[in-house]
């Protein structure tokens, strides 16, 4: 059985997203933690996951995660917003217990949820993020169960993915894009102080977003988030950081074409990356 094959010595902390934009917040975990090891995992090939089905997102998931486990590592994190909505609660209610009940699966929209108290002054939240992530209402769902009195608006943006890994960022046609979609999301509620980039690739137009929005909105990016909740996550649980090993390294795989992964992905990280291709 799986469980048998599961290394027991430690590993590195594992960090999964179905394309490119989780490298966003692998960037600021390696920032924020920079001595324990990483190994990232990329499913390129399989690539788009926000418009895919919940059953899709959660198999697809699930044997990245399993990969990831077989790698070494305990703690897994889901640096994937769709992943996150559709995958996270069955694989750590219904999953790890017949797993290995000691490994961590944990996701990105809890703690971006977790901090809004401390960013919005009057309560108006705007959500932007994939179709997948839109309609799966995680962020409506979570920001009920902890801020019951915050109004949440939430809008698709299906084409600023393809604006990022298309490398057009700084396009007019990208302006056209983020300028047309915010426009869309505050008709719906003008009084939004604060905008949750829903999805992982998002940052990479920060810039331009920030300008499309009125001054003072505060535009929260889930990297830094995330780097911040894993510290205080391994703070708390000393016995799941004795199991992350030190190191200071980072490997990425990828199941698609390891030379076009490492083009992107030294982009999204800053500095040259070198991918191995692997097969789930």
């Amino acid at each position: 059985m799986f469980p048998e094959l599961l290394p027991a010595v430690p590993g590195p902390i594992g960090v999964f997203d179905s394309g490119f934009g989780g490298l966003t917040i692998l960037r600021d975990i390696c920032r924020r933690l920079p001595d324990y090891d990483y190994l990232f995992l990329g499913d390129n090939a399989r690539a788009p996951y926000g418009t895919r089905s919940f059953d899709v997102v959660y198999r697809f998931t699930l044997q990245a995660v399993r990969y990831l486990f077989a790698q070494g590592c305990h703690l897994v994190i889901l640096a994937c917003n769709t992943a996150s909505a559709k995958a996270l609660r069955t694989i750590q209610q219904c999953d790890l217990p017949a797993i290995d009940p000691s490994r961590r699966v944990l996701g990105v929209i809890r703690p971006t949820v977790e901090i809004l108290s401390e960013r919005t002054r009057n309560g108006h939240i705007g959500i932007v993020g994939t179709p997948g992530t839109v309609a799966s209402r995680s962020y409506d769902i979570e920001i009920g169960k902890m801020h019951p009195d915050m109004r949440v608006t939430a809008h698709a943006c299906p084409m600023w993915v393809p604006l990022v890994e298309n490398r057009e960022t700084t396009t007019p046609g990208a302006r056209y894009f983020v300028e047309r979609d915010i426009r869309v999301l505050l008709d719906v509620d003008p009084d939004i102080d604060t905008l949750i980039l829903g999805c992982t690739h998002y940052p990479l137009l920060s810039d331009m977003i920030r300008a499309a929005l009125p001054a003072g909105v505060d535009v929260l990016s889930q990297g830094r988030v995330v780097a911040d909740s894993l510290a205080d996550y391994l703070r708390r649980h000393p016995d799941m950081a004795a199991r992350c090993t030190i190191g200071g390294t980072v490997r990425y795989l990828t199941t698609e074409n390891a030379d076009r992964f490492s083009e992107m992905a030294s982009m999204f990280m800053g500095h040259p990356v070198q991918a191995v291709q692997v097969e789930l």
